[in-house]
């Protein structure tokens, strides 16, 4: 079964906490902080398996989760970290988030990897915050939670040249024709409801890749029809072979089944129009009426694609059509995964710097990725943790920027979800 979309939630492991432990050695008098870090969670990952063609085994389980990092330990003993999790896909599958649309990773090289979601941080252990005045310091950090989000995985086949044209035009005909691929064949219009790809190999030796995709029709790149599903994987095919039914066995006219497929791919998206496209008028077998062909042949060579008379049924043109294909291909650069935006959303700088205050009502609200790192880390409910946290926003001059935007003792300063009154 072709699965080319699917829904997943993926998690990231959480951070182990940090240890609170004080050495009791024998022999060792006034035994200072040991505790251990905790261990980073386990991150996600996005791996190319050649081995798989299709999205289905995503079909059946929705989620996937990374392991959590483990807690510190006495004796300065680091948690262990987190396995990660490696997800594995098709190549030419791109991965996007549910909430905004945004590509997070476009996996379309062979052995690629991507990071998709980091795990959290490891707690720092009491040892840590040993100082000369608090030598004894009674809390660590806490880890960082992982990261949760929904993704929607897309297939994109990879294919050296993509089929074009109308349901019943020939197309599934002419693949099976050409290489080992038996595509279901029918006289019924979406007889192909999902992509059949198969390996033109001629007697020169040259071989390519060649992708039956179901069939277009008017109003395919809004969605009529199986429209979407044919155009999301022409934008990963170098050549484009546009079979048309030159015989008008389904009482459409060539010129303008001709003209009405190139304007969907050109609403879809302005780069399918530059790929070059080479024309094959299909049953000619049965063609009563040679003026169809003479009218699609002058505006085909009037936009500058190469026509070619052909039977996919009985073998007519194919030879000449096909080494015609093999020459272009060798001209044409392997593909660049170009068409699709590759604004990655999620970036794991290590960098944590900065933040910003800003007036919010009555409210002094301070937010920022360097806030929000220290926000998760400190444990609300253990007082040395709190007066830790206070002592790090004078550090960090917050303190200081909210006594120069004005704030007076009693007003409220909200960092995330918690508030507090200011003072001196």
């Amino acid at each position: 079964m072709f699965i080319d979309y699917a829904k997943i939630t993926i998690a990231s492991g959480n951070g182990g906490n940090g240890a609170i432990t004080f050495r009791r050695e024998k022999y060792v008098a006034n035994g200072g902080p040991d505790g251990g870090d905790g261990g980073k969670g386990g991150s996600v990952y996005f791996e190319v398996d050649l081995g798989l063609n299709t999205l289905v085994d995503f079909r059946y389980k929705k989620k996937y989760e990374a392991k959590n990092g483990e807690p510190g330990r006495g004796s300065r003993c680091n948690g262990k970290k987190g396995e990660d999790l490696y997800i594995k896909v098709p190549q030419g599958t791109v991965i996007k988030d549910e909430e905004t649309g945004k590509v997070i990773a476009d996996l379309s090289e062979v052995g690629q990897v991507e990071c998709v979601l980091k795990g959290g941080k490891g707690g720092k252990g009491n040892v840590h915050f040993a100082t000369a005045t608090r030598q004894i310091p009674n809390f660590a950090e806490t880890g960082e939670p992982g990261l949760e989000k929904t993704v929607i995985l897309e297939l994109k086949l990879i294919a050296d040249v993509g089929l074009l044209g109308y349901p019943n035009v020939g197309k599934s005909t002419l693949l099976s024709k050409m290489t080992l691929a038996r595509p279901k064949i029918a006289d019924y219009h979406f007889t192909t409801l999902e992509p059949n790809l198969g390996v033109v190999k001629l007697d020169n030796g040259d071989s390519f890749v060649m992708a039956d995709i179901p069939g277009l029709i008017e109003g395919a790149s809004e969605g009529v029809g199986l429209g979407l599903n044919f155009l999301r994987h022409v934008e990963r095919t170098r050549l484009l072979l546009h079979v048309i039914d030159v015989a008008g066995t389904e009482g459409r006219d060539p010129v303008e089944d001709f003209y009405k497929i190139n304007k969907e791919l050109e609403n879809y998206s302005d780069k399918l129009p530059k790929k070059i496209q080479v024309i094959a008028a299909n049953k000619t077998d049965v063609l009563q009426d040679s003026d169809n062909y003479e009218r699609l042949e002058k505006d085909a060579k009037e936009h500058g694609y190469e026509i070619y008379k052909i039977s996919a049924v009985t073998g007519e043109g194919l030879k000449e059509l096909f080494y015609k294909i093999s020459e272009l291909l060798k001209e044409i650069p392997k593909i660049e995964i170009e068409e699709v935006d590759k604004t990655v959303y999620y970036t794991y700088e290590d960098d944590e710097d900065g933040w910003e205050i800003h007036r919010k009502g009555n409210k002094f609200v301070v937010s920022g990725k360097e806030i929000e790192t220290l926000m998760r880390r400190i444990n609300f409910s253990d007082y040395e943790s709190l007066a830790y946290f206070h002592l790090m926003l004078r550090k960090m001059g917050i303190d200081a920027a909210l006594r120069k935007k004005g704030i007076k003792v009693g007003d409220i300063v909200q960092i995330f979800d918690w508030e507090f009154e200011y003072e001196e």
